[in-house]
């Protein structure tokens, strides 16, 4: 089990969207060139956001995209869902048929921990996401600018 590149970049071009939004539309070669992420790549999970209902794009010069819905109530798994990431521990894909076309001993074990998983990503929403990348940036900004002001102090008293 594990979340793929897909699923990973999908968020991560969420959240920069996210931070973006009240600016107007967001280009994906933006969020290409901030995120390192291959833009035919973006092009292909934003078209798959779009269908899912969680982005809108917008045509033409200071054309890019657009959230569809307010920030707290995109969950990360919809953004996962919506992208066809699968996350699921068990062997089978969840089908039952892991051992002789039956569950195996630990079916239900990997099938409460899948369960588990999407509790958890359905509980986590972009608004927070967003929230907490700003508060980090924020944070980075006023260190930059202690440690800038404390190079000045020394360049001056030494």
């Amino acid at each position: 089990m594990r979340l793929t590149t897909k699923g990973r970049f999908a968020v991560t071009a969420m959240i920069d969207l996210g931070m973006r939004h009240e600016r107007g539309p967001v280009t994906l070669a933006g969020i290409s060139e901030r995120q390192k992420i291959s833009l035919s790549y973006l092009e292909q999970l934003f078209g798959r956001l779009r269908r899912q209902g969680l982005v809108e794009s917008v045509r033409g010069p200071g054309g890019g995209y657009c959230l569809a819905k307010p920030l707290p109530e995109i969950s990360v798994a919809d953004i996962i869902r919506a992208v066809d990431e699968q996350i699921d521990a068990t062997q089978c894909g969840g089908m039952g048929n892991c051992h002789d076309n039956k569950p195996c001993m630990t079916h239900e074990l990997w099938s409460s921990l899948n369960a588990h998983i999407y509790q958890y990503l359905e509980a986590v929403n972009l608004d927070q996401l967003v929230r907490g990348q700003s508060e980090k940036q924020q944070e980075e900004q006023q260190e930059h600018r202690v440690l800038g002001t404390a190079e000045i102090k020394m360049a001056v008293t030494g």
